[in-house]
């Protein structure tokens, strides 16, 4: 496999994971309609690159440094893969979320909670560090890097942008929330399978 579809692999299939990110777009825009929720994915989308950002610094000083540091980060990435595979292989497929009304959100309002879920939650963190700790080859040019967290951010985007698009729609909502369990015994088995395989690699 090599590293851009590595990335691009564990990417998507942690974006589709449910989180803290997916509750909060659900919630803006079954409440407050689709301008709402697009905001919010957008602010989610920003938050990526902040983990990235820093990330990408953290790594390079990190193989600087310590080479058997780096070496544990990357199996206690490995072990990550493997447990959040699980717990969305084992999810149930309702979405558990607050919908209690409040007053509406404004486009800076909804942007800003989204971008605050995502940098607050450290699921992200880990998947951002796992994925360059696990997969981006430390010889990789410093602009390749940088297009895997665009991507990261784009693939956010299109995916919350997608549940706002759903969850602001009823009957929408309802054919992807019968998807969900289906959906989730897929994800977690791949990333399990990733996990694994990632971590006896040399």
């Amino acid at each position: 496999m090599t590293e851009v579809i590595a990335v691009a692999v564990i990417t998507l299939l942690a974006v589709i994971s449910p989180g803290a990110d997916f509750a909060m777009v659900v919630r803006n825009s079954y409440l407050y309609g689709r301008p709402t929720g697009l905001f919010a994915a957008g602010g989610v989308a920003a938050g990526v690159l902040v983990h990235v950002s820093y990330t990408m610094l953290g790594v390079g000083l990190l193989i600087a440094s310590s080479t058997a540091l780096f070496t544990a980060i990357k199996l206690a990435g490995a072990v990550y893969l493997v447990w959040i595979g699980i717990r969305t292989f084992r999810a149930r497929a309702e979405v558990s979320v607050d919908l209690e009304s409040k007053p509406p959100l404004s486009p800076l309002g909804a942007m800003r909670s989204g971008f605050l879920t995502n940098v607050l939650n450290p699921k992200t963190t880990l998947f951002v560090v796992s994925t360059f700790t696990q997969v981006v080859n430390p010889d990789t040019p410093v602009w390749q890097q940088a297009g895997y967290g665009l991507f990261m951010s784009a693939a956010h985007l299109g995916w919350f942008g997608t549940v706002a698009l759903f969850f602001s729609d009823s009957r929408l909502r309802d054919r992807m929330l019968k998807a969900q369990k289906t959906l989730n015994r897929a994800i977690g088995s791949v990333l399990v399978g990733l996990g694994v395989g990632l971590g006896f690699a040399r």
